[in-house]
C-alpha cells in the first residue's frame, strides 16, 4: 500500500498532480471537503451531524472528520493506497492521522510539499480568476488564504520533517518537471517496499511447486512452514528436538514455534524483493499473526493468490501422489485425503475470505499443465508488481 499526503499553497498545482498520482499509482483520493459533502448529500449519520454543525455556523470537529476518513479507507480495501489532499491541516490532525494509520495497520509513506513563492501563487490564482468566475480569486482573499495556509501548515510540515518523510518540490517548475520529481520520490519509496505474496489452494492444487517456481522467477524468498520444521529436525537444534517430540506424540506444532521460525526467516533474508508464503496462514488466528509479523518488520501483504482446482481432480492428484516418494501422511487413504480437504475448507477458507475483504484475492485456474498455470500466476504477479515501479 502506498499512502501519500500532498501539500501546497493555493495555486501550487495540487489538483493537476493529484490526478497524475491517482491514475499512475491507482490511489484513492481523500479530500476531506469532498468526503464531507458526500456524507451530507447521502444523508448519513455523520453527514447529518456535520450538516447541523455547519447550519449553526460551527466548524466540523476532527472527531467527525476522522470517522469519515476511516470509513472511506475501510470501504475501499482494493485500493493500492490513498492520496490525502488537505489532511492533516493542523498539528493535532497529524497525530490523529498517525493513530488512524496504526489502527488500520498501515502508515503514511511521505508528505510531498509543492513549494511555490507567494507572488507566484498570487499570479497564478489571479490568472485563474479571469476565466474561473470564482469570487474568491481576488488578491485580498488570495493573500488571506495564503497566510492561513502558512500559519496552519508550517507546524504540520515540521511534524513530518521530524519523522523523516517530508519531501519538498519546487512547485514553480513546469507541470512535467514537477511530475518527474514526484515520480522519482515515489519510485524510491516503492523500491524499498517488499512484495509479499500469500498463495492459497487446497492440497493437491500445486501451490507448493508453483510457489517455489514463482519465488525463483521474481526473486522472492519462499516460506513454507513444513520444510522449515523439517530443517530444524535435521539440524538437531533445540527447537528441532521439541518439534520431533511433538510429532512423535501426534501433537500439532504450536504457533509459538512456527512464528519464531518465520521471524527468523524474515530477519535473515537479505537482498530479496519479498516473500511468498505457502501453508501459512492456515487459520484466522495465524492470519493475524502474519499481519503482525510483517508490520513489525515494516512490511505487509501485497498480493493474495488462490489456485482453484475442482475437488474430484484434487482427490485424483493426491491419490496419484500417494504412489510416489512425494507422498504426504494424509495421502495414504481416501478417507485421510477427504479429511484433509475438509480441514482446509473449515479453517482456511475463512482466512481467504478475510483477505478477499482486505486485499482482494486473485483466483487462478489450476487445471492446466504446470507451465500453463505458472504462466497465468506469473502474469498476475507481474501485474501486481507494476505498482512498485
Amino acid at each position: 500500500m502506498l499512502n501519500i499526503a500532498l501539500f501546497g499553497p493555493p495555486g501550487a498545482g495540487k489538483g493537476t498532480q493529484s490526478e497524475y498520482l491517482i491514475k499512475k499509482y491507482r490511489l484513492f483520493y481523500i479530500s476531506t471537503g469532498d468526503l464531507l459533502r458526500k456524507e451530507i448529500a447521502d444523508k448519513t449519520k455523520l453527514g447529518r451531524e456535520a450538516q447541523n454543525i455547519i447550519a449553526s455556523g460551527g466548524l466540523v470537529s476532527d472527531e467527525i472528520i476522522v470517522q469519515i476518513i476511516e470509513k472511506t479507507i475501510t470501504e475501499n480495501p482494493d485500493s493500492r493506497g490513498f492520496l490525502f489532499d488537505g489532511f492533516p491541516r493542523t498539528y493535532i490532525q497529524a497525530y490523529i492521522l498517525e493513530g488512524l494509520m496504526i489502527k488500520l495497520n498501515t502508515s503514511l509513506d511521505c508528505l510531498i510539499s509543492l513549494d511555490v513563492p507567494e507572488e507566484e501563487s498570487v499570479s497564478r490564482l489571479l490568472n485563474r480568476g479571469k476565466t474561473s468566475g470564482r469570487s474568491d480569486d481576488n488578491e485580498k482573499v488570495i493573500r488571506n488564504r495564503l497566510k492561513e495556509y502558512n500559519d496552519k501548515t508550517l507546524p504540520v510540515l515540521e511534524f513530518y520533517k521530524d519523522k523523516g518523510i517530508y519531501k519538498e518540490i519546487n512547485g514553480a517548475q513546469s507541470i512535467d518537471e514537477v511530475k518527474l520529481e514526484i515520480r522519482t520520490i515515489v519510485k524510491n519509496i516503492l523500491s524499498k517496499k517488499l512484495y509479499n505474496i500469500v498463495v492459497f489452494g487446497y492440497p493437491g492444487s500445486g501451490r507448493g511447486s508453483q510457489g517455489i517456481a514463482i519465488a525463483k522467477k521474481f526473486g522472492l524468498e519462499y516460506v513454507a512452514t513444513g520444510p522449515m520444521l523439517e530443517e530444524e529436525i535435521e539440524n538437531d537444534t533445540e527447537t528441532g528436538r521439541r518439534i520431533k517430540d511433538l510429532y512423535d506424540s501426534g501433537q500439532l506444532v504450536p504457533d509459538e514455534i512456527v512464528v519464531q521460525l518465520i521471524e527468523k526467516k524474515l530477519e535473515e533474508s537479505k537482498g530479496i524483493r519479498g516473500f511468498i508464503f505457502k501453508g501459512y496462514p492456515r487459520t484466522l488466528v495465524q492470519s493475524y499473526i502474519l499481519d503482525g509479523l510483517l508490520k513489525k518488520h515494516g512490511s505487509s501483504i501485497s498480493q493474495v493468490i488462490e489456485i482453484e482446482v475442482p475437488t474430484l481432480e484434487l482427490i485424483r492428484r493426491l491419490d496419484e501422489r500417494s504412489k510416489t516418494d512425494r507422498c504426504m501422511p494424509y495421502d495414504t487413504s481416501t478417507s485421510k485425503i477427504v479429511k484433509r480437504l475438509q480441514e482446509h475448507e473449515t479453517k482456511t477458507v475463512t482466512v481467504i475470505e478475510k483477505y478477499n475483504q482486505l486485499h482482494g484475492v486473485v483466483k487462478v485456474d489450476g487445471m492446466g499443465n504446470f507451465d500453463e498455470v505458472h504462466e497465468n500466476i506469473s502474469a498476475e504477479v507481474e501485474e501486481g508488481m507494476k505498482s512498485m515501479r
